[in-house]
């Protein structure tokens, strides 16, 4: 990753003039928001009064008020198309390639769902599935790709209807240089921290899994969970070195973070509530701070090859 001084030149140097012709274009976007938002709530007030006075169910009177915020809302986001293109493709992409000029990116492409299934990570299929900031190309000797996913399986309809976020947040693909012959899975250890000896119990009794593999890493099993369908090829897998990086990259990113070694690939979830690349409209981009977050989060993703030392070719494909 570069230094702190680095970073500051760049934003200087290469950045601020595309930075304050976009904060331009921002207020002038904020300002349109504004008067469309005085006009919408100006025709709510409009129908409201006189139907207060006629309508005697209260909940009645929350509905102008709904649709006139959905429209607001529709309206916001189509203003606001052009603005976050832009932003990526001038400022986003140029971070990216600060970063590591042999990468790749397109905003509006995101890894597939057969991808996204093959790492055995998630058992369940989602019906609502779309991403965007697909980055790839080669960090150093190790081919990677990463986006951002939202997964979702919806069920039901109409009052049954109900909604489970599978995966939401950063998901990372990576050549491991070595082509396994099982797969293995490491997941968050939830059931054991909440249920203790239960817990360990139903960890062992997940069939859809595959066996439980035992490790002589009490810090490594503390935090995770791993399957696998060999139980020699997964202790071969998560050396004792990997298991502390995997446990130091868990403990930096202070989040949820799965993993899975499938076919030739190492792939990474982390998963985020927030929006990770998406600009922010009611604040400036001028900041320093701004900036430095973006170039954190696309650095934490970058970072994994540098974490889990997958530059270290310390196996060749069979």
């Amino acid at each position: 990753m570069k230094t702190e001084e680095e970073l500051y030149e760049f934003y200087q140097k290469e950045l601020m003039g595309e930075l304050k012709a976009l904060e331009a274009e921002r207020k002038r976007l904020i300002n349109k928001l504004i008067i469309f938002g005085v006009i919408i709530a100006g025709a709510a007030v409009f129908f409201l009064v006189p139907a207060a006075k006629q309508i005697h169910t209260p909940v009645i009177i929350f509905v102008p008020i709904i649709i006139g915020g959905a429209i607001f809302a529709f309206t916001a986001h189509f203003l606001s198309v052009n603005y976050k293109a832009r932003f990526k493709g001038e400022v986003l992409e140029r971070i990216i390639k600060f970063i590591d000029p042999n990468l790749n990116y397109k905003s509006s492409d995101y890894i597939d769902k057969s991808t996204f299934m093959m790492s055995q990570i998630f058992k369940t299929t989602p019906n609502i599935y779309n991403g965007d900031d697909l980055v790839w190309g080669k960090a150093g000797a190790t081919q990677i790709r990463f986006c951002e996913l939202n997964a979702i399986y919806e069920s039901g309809s109409g009052k049954n209807r109900h909604q489970e976020t599978i995966f939401k947040g950063l998901f990372f693909i990576a050549d491991f240089n070595k082509h396994f012959m099982c797969r293995t899975v490491v997941l968050p250890d939830t059931a054991e921290k909440l249920f203790g000896w239960l817990g360990q119990k139903l960890q062992e009794m997940n069939i859809f899994r595959g066996k439980i593999v035992k490790l002589d890493d009490p810090e490594f099993e503390n935090m995770f969970a791993v399957y696998s369908d060999d139980q020699i090829e997964a202790r071969y897998i998560l050396s004792p070195g990997l298991m502390q990086r995997i446990s130091e990259f868990r403990e930096k990113t202070g989040r949820t973070v799965y993993m899975s070694f499938v076919g030739s690939n190492v792939y990474v979830a982390v998963s985020f509530e927030r929006n990770l690349f998406e600009p922010k409209i009611f604040s400036t981009i001028l900041d320093l701070e701004v900036i430095r977050e973006y170039y954190a989060d696309l650095g934490l993703a970058i970072g994994i090859v540098d974490d889990l030392n997958l530059n270290t070719r310390i196996w060749s494909k069979e």
